[in-house]
Parts: structure tokens; sequence; C-alpha cells
């Protein structure tokens, strides 16, 4: 084994055992979701895909469906609804019981009428949803207008989308989901890219409730192990967004992983998705092609050995490896104006 693998795996190991030791009291606020619609939710494993349990004992499926759609997003909405429910639909057929949303993927319509044509029950689904940087000024009103666009009584885990604005409205901001949280009508919550602005993490961590989820950008470029660790100490699950590497054929088409592809029989999409898996992380790749769903699925009846394991944490290029590192000092001003709307119907 050479040093670089031997770096990769000590790595790992100390990681992991981040992962194990008990988080101090003040680091590890337990409170239970409120009662109400969320009490009767039975968020099930389909396809084998394993439950993770969250630091308030609330399970979620490890694997699930990205719903962004950006190729579609500065067109018709109506065309970007049509093809959000399409896709959840067979996403739901193929065995899909984790969808991740967000207000600002605009397609909250599409997503929740993809729900109720497939006929799996709302209850056995996990949902999440990310409210943006524009709806932090009144979060109660965000809450009761995200229920509404998806037709549904609770949301399972609702992110802060982004760190951008002011401190105070981001804290004001948490503070309206700890309400919301105890109201009953979310079940989890979390926070997407704040490993980018540490004041706001830190600030959240200050709060009564820590997060149960963070959701970061990480692959085998960019495998983020000092923000791994940080969760590791507040007990936070990491959950990935573009975890293919935004297609980047360099990670794609990298002879790594299709040697461990081939010696598996399966695709190197499918061995990127299976190392996901086996660090621990929730991992949900974004498809609206039915085969491509399927394909990201069919993860659970392989394992990597830990030779694979660790040539794979070999790739990590650290931050550099990252393909969007926003500042939100610069780019503050996008993410707090008000995203675009759709009130139309579907055609049946």
């Amino acid at each position: 084994m050479n040093m670089k693998r031997i770096f990769a795996a000590l790595c790992s190991l100390l990681l992991m055992c981040a992962l194990f030791i008990p988080a101090l009291a003040e680091n590890a606020q337990v409170e239970a979701p409120g009662e109400g619609a969320a009490s009767v939710s039975n968020v099930v494993s389909v396809k084998n895909v394993p439950m993770i349990t969250l630091n308030n004992g609330v399970q979620m499926p490890q694997l699930g469906l990205g719903t962004q759609i950006q190729s579609l997003e500065n067109g018709d909405l109506g065309v970007l609804n049509q093809t959000s429910r399409e896709a959840v639909a067979s996403a739901l057929e193929a065995g899909y019981r984790h969808l991740d949303d967000a207000h600002g993927y605009l397609n909250e319509r599409g997503v929740g009428q993809g729900i109720r044509d497939s006929g799996v029950p709302r209850e056995e689904i996990w949902i999440t949803d990310k409210l943006w940087p524009s709806d932090y000024g009144d979060v109660e009103h965000a809450i009761d207008q995200m229920l509404e666009r998806l037709g549904v009584d609770y949301i399972d885990l609702v992110y802060l989308h982004h760190p951008a604005g002011d401190l105070d409205t981001i804290v004001s901001a948490w503070q309206g989901l700890e309400k919301a949280y105890r109201e009953g009508k979310i079940r989890a919550l979390g926070i997407s890219n704040f490993d980018n602005r540490m004041d706001a993490f830190n600030a959240i961590m200050e709060q009564d409730i820590k997060p149960q989820v963070m959701q970061i950008e990480l692959h085998p470029f960019a495998q983020r192990l000092e923000t791994r660790a940080l969760a590791a100490q507040y007990g936070i699950q990491v959950e990935c967004w573009y975890p293919l590497g935004h297609g980047d054929q360099r990670l794609l088409n990298a002879d790594t992983l299709e040697a461990i592809a081939q010696a598996h029989n399966k695709s190197v999409v499918q061995v990127i998705l299976r190392w996901h898996i086996q660090e621990g992380f929730s991992v949900i790749p974004g498809s609206t092609n039915p085969a491509h769903q399927q394909e990201n699925i069919d993860i659970f009846d392989f394992e990597l050995t830990e030779d694979e394991m660790a040539q794979i944490r070999a790739m990590d290029q650290g931050e550099s490896g990252r393909y969007f590192n926003l500042n939100y000092t610069f780019m503050g001003g996008f993410f707090t104006n008000p995203v675009r709307e759709w009130d139309g119907e579907f055609a049946e």
C-alpha cells in the first residue's frame, strides 16, 4: 500500500472515531418533533435502501432523488413542473422513498403532483424541502406556503438553503424552523451550504435545537474531511449534493473507478454512489430518466472492499476538487431575491 493510500486510510479512521465519540452535552440537544400530522409518518425502506437514524430519533432513507432540473429553471415553469411530476412518479415506482426538493427549484407543485400520481401513501415517503433566503423574514408563512404547494400536511426535513443575508435574519429563520418543528409541521431540521459561512454555522449551533442534517457538496474529488469531522462533532448527518461530480468526465472516466466497476459488473456511477453509502453519507442523485433512476438505486446488491474504498479515498483533491465554493459576501444579493412562482394547472 503506497503512502497516499495509508494517509487516506488514516484520515478515514480518524473520521470514524469522531463519529462514535458521544457529543458533549452542550452540543447534543435532542428534542423530538412536536405532535401533529408528522406523528402519522411511516417512512419505509424499499429496494434495500438503508434507513439512517438522525440525532432526534427520526429515520430517513439513506438514498433519495434530487429533484432539481437546472436546465429548465430559466424557461416555462409549467414545463419544469410537468417534468418534475413525471420524474417523481417514475422514481417512486422504481422504489425511491426519499425526495429532495427546494423552493428555489421552482417545482414544488410538480413534486407534490408526482407523489399523488404515484399512489404511494404520503406517510411512506420522506420529503425534503428548503427555504430560500428571501423566505427567512417570515418563516411561518413560508412553511405554510410550502405545505400548500406540495399539497401535504407536514414535511419530513426542511433546510435553510443558503447562509445568505445578515446573521440576525438567518438566526431568526432558524428559530422559525424550531417553532414549526415543535408544532409538528416538520420532522427534522437542516442546514445547506453553511460550510461556506462559519459565522452562520456557529450561530446555528448555539440555538436550542441542533440540525439533524447538513447538506454539502461532496464526491470523490472533494471528500470534505474537515467539514465531515465538524458535522460528526455535533451528531449531524451529512447529505451530499453533486455526488457524481457535476457530471465531470474526469471523474466518470477515471481509471480507478472504471477498474472497480468492471470488477463488480457495475457502472462507474453505481460505484461512486455505493462509495457514498458505505462512507455513511446520505446521497441524492438527480435524474429525470427512468433508466438512470433505476441504475442509481440498484446499488445494494454489491459491496466495495476496503481496498477499493481506500483507492477512492485516495482520489480526494481537497477543497480544490470542489465545483462550487460560494462566497455569500459577494453573491448574497442573488440568494435573497424572491424566486419565481408557478400557479398553473396540470393537464390530465
